[in-house]
This record gives C-alpha cells, sequence and structure tokens, in this order.
C-alpha cells in the first residue's frame, strides 16, 4: 500500500483536472437561433453540470424566448443526447466526447493547445444547455433548492461507504455540517480569478468595433474565473469514512460503463457492477494445500486487470494486458497492475465511486 502522502499527491493532481467547455444555448430556445454568443469556462472534472445552470440562465437571459424559465429548468445534451446530470463531468466527457484517453508518456494537459475555432477538436466540449423540453424519460427533474441533486450525491456516497466498510453507519453518523460540506466541496462552491487566456487576435484591430472587441473582452473574464473544488475539506471528511491504510476495504466501489455497439440506437448506458474484493481468496486447490501444510497462504492483491478479468472475461481476456479493449479513468487509461483499492483511495470521484469506462481498442 502507497503511504498517503502519496495517495494525496495523486488526488490532488485528479482534482485539479479541468475542462474546457463550450456551452451554447439551444437554438431553438434563443431570439437569435444559433447566433447567440457561448459560455466557455475550465471546470474541474469532478464537479457536476448542474452547478453551472445559474450562471448559465444569467449569461443567457437576455437572448431566451421564453424568460419565465428557471435555472433548475435546464439541463444539458451532447450531440442530442441527454446528459445525466448525476454523473460528474469527467466521466460524462470520457463516455461520449470520444477523445483519446492519456497514457505514460503523454504530459500534456487536457486544456492546453485547445482551438476553439477547431469543430473537429474534442477540446472544448461542445455542450448545449436548454431551459424548456425537458426530456422526462430521460432524466429525473431537478429542483429549484438544490435537493434532488445533493440527495443524490449523498445516497451515492452512502452507497459506496456501505460496499467499503459492510456497513454506512460512518456515513449516517456525520455531522450535518459535514454531510453537506461533502456535497459542497465537490459542487461549484467558490470562485477564483485566474489571468486571462491571450487570445490571437490583435486588440489593435478590434478596437475600432466596439461589440467586438466587448465580445473578446465578457470571454476572457468568463474563462478568467475559474471554478475549484474544496480539496482540504473533502478530504477531510472523506478521511472519516475511509478504514485506515491498515485496515482493508470490504469490498471496492466500482462501476464499470461498456461502450454502446455502433449501430445502437439508444442512448443508455450499459453499467456493470458487481461486489469486487480488494483481495484475491486462495483457490480451491491453495485451500487444500493450505490445510494440509497448516501454512499461511497471502492473498493476491486485486488488481484492475484481475477485477475485469473477473467481471467481463470477453473483454479483458488477459490480467495483465489490454488486447480487447482498455479502463479508462479521469481521461488516462489504467494500468492493469493498479491495485484496486489504492485506485478508490486517491482516485475515486467525489462520491467514492471509481467510475472506469470501457474504450475498445483498434
Amino acid at each position: 500500500m502507497e503511504s498517503q502522502a502519496t495517495l494525496n499527491s495523486i488526488q490532488k493532481a485528479i482534482w485539479d483536472g479541468r475542462l474546457p467547455l463550450q456551452i451554447s444555448l439551444a437554438p431553438s430556445e434563443s431570439r437569435i437561433y444559433d447566433q447567440t454568443d457561448p459560455y466557455l469556462i475550465s471546470y474541474p472534472r469532478i464537479s457536476y453540470l448542474p452547478s453551472l445552470l445559474p450562471r448559465l440562465r444569467a449569461f443567457f437571459a437576455s437572448s431566451l424566448i421564453d424568460p419565465s424559465s428557471h435555472a433548475h429548468d435546464g439541463w444539458f445534451s451532447f450531440e442530442g443526447v441527454p446528459l445525466k446530470w448525476h454523473l460528474p463531468i469527467g466521466l460524462l466527457y470520457d463516455l461520449y466526447a470520444g477523445a483519446d484517453p492519456a497514457s505514460k508518456g503523454t504530459a500534456e494537459s487536457e486544456d492546453a493547445g485547445w482551438d476553439i475555432d477547431d469543430q473537429d477538436s474534442p477540446l472544448p466540449w461542445r455542450l448545449v444547455v436548454h431551459f424548456s423540453d425537458w426530456p422526462d424519460e430521460e432524466l429525473v427533474r431537478l429542483d429549484a433548492g438544490g435537493m434532488v441533486m445533493n440527495d443524490a450525491f449523498i445516497n451515492s456516497v452512502k452507497e459506496a461507504d456501505f460496499l467499503r466498510n459492510g456497513t454506512a453507519k460512518g456515513i449516517m453518523s456525520l455531522s450535518k455540517e459535514d454531510s453537506s460540506g461533502l456535497w459542497k466541496s465537490v459542487q461549484d462552491g467558490m470562485i477564483a480569478p485566474t489571468p486571462p487566456p491571450s487570445f490571437p487576435i490583435s486588440q489593435s484591430l478590434v478596437s475600432p468595433f466596439p461589440a467586438i472587441s466587448n465580445t473578446i473582452s465578457n470571454v476572457q473574464e468568463t474563462i478568467a474565473k475559474q471554478s475549484v473544488v474544496e480539496l482540504p475539506s473533502f478530504q477531510r471528511i472523506s478521511n472519516i469514512l475511509l478504514p485506515p491504510l491498515n485496515q482493508p476495504f470490504r469490498n471496492i466501489p466500482i462501476r464499470i460503463f461498456l461502450p454502446l455497439p455502433p449501430d445502437s440506437g439508444s442512448p443508455s448506458l450499459k453499467v456493470v457492477q458487481s461486489p469486487v474484493p480488494p483481495s484475491i481468496p486462495p483457490t480451491s486447490v491453495a485451500a487444500s494445500q493450505l490445510a494440509l501444510s497448516r501454512s499461511s497462504i497471502t492473498p493476491q492483491t486485486q488488481t484492475m486487470g484481475s477485477a475485469l478479468h473477473s467481471l467481463l472475461p470477453h473483454l479483458f481476456p488477459s490480467r495483465r494486458t489490454p488486447v480487447l479493449a482498455k479502463p479508462v479513468l479521469h481521461g488516462a487509461a489504467v494500468p492493469m497492475s493498479a491495485p484496486v483499492e489504492e485506485l478508490v483511495r486517491s482516485s475515486a470521484y467525489g462520491d467514492g465511486w471509481l467510475y472506469i469506462v470501457v474504450r475498445m481498442m483498434g
């Protein structure tokens, strides 16, 4: 098991991960159809889309055909597919954007070198926000007070806590302040200004045109307001729920998202979830040898490869090498040798789950 300092450093790198988003108002809801300026922001991967709705509603207010709509009426789509608001943004991107996952040897960050004018580039991730025609068959409606989103997150935390410890007493015994703080730490809780990015447009060219100049200034100001997450607050509360390093988990909270067939007409996600122990028990042969020798056999550590081979042997015939598919977490290919318990401690999403996206190879 890696040291707590090492696990914390990995967790910090993950929580620093961001996605550049370009969010457009649905043309059918805009007074000027598809001419509305998009909203640009670099947003934490571990955060959730509904946290953006209040500022998006304010940003697009002057363009909305229906001025009576509210922020909680908002929902997002990508290429016509409604996005599940209870899933973290980074997971949604890994599921739908089709971008190649980072692997060992790639050093560029996700928001480095992207071109807003390159429509073929996966970044910025281009989403559409709607404030009407809620897709009731696909999404549960949000509420004005944000309790639907909060409850969905806390329920997911409870599930993860139960799998790790065999009981949900940890999350149930949290104080009201810590329970709400766990959600607020991954919610869009604060705005930290950063230097605005430089645009490849000469100010001397646009200065005679106030409208263009003001638009660029507004975009720069929007991107300069970077949403950040409260990692120290999260770590303090999360450590209350996690067993100590010398105490293994009961089971690993892991959900595996399978790729849809190319000819699938349904946007429904295919998810595999099954109890995965942190170590592999001895086989029946080893157990019989143990009984005869009266010696101890150290259980084998459960790795990403062994877990995937156990759950999806047809996609992962090898425990050591990705042959047909590879696991992706936080936009990066996960080594098959990575111990799953260490992955949870260092790389789980804010609700405590490992969300693994299966990406086909070749």
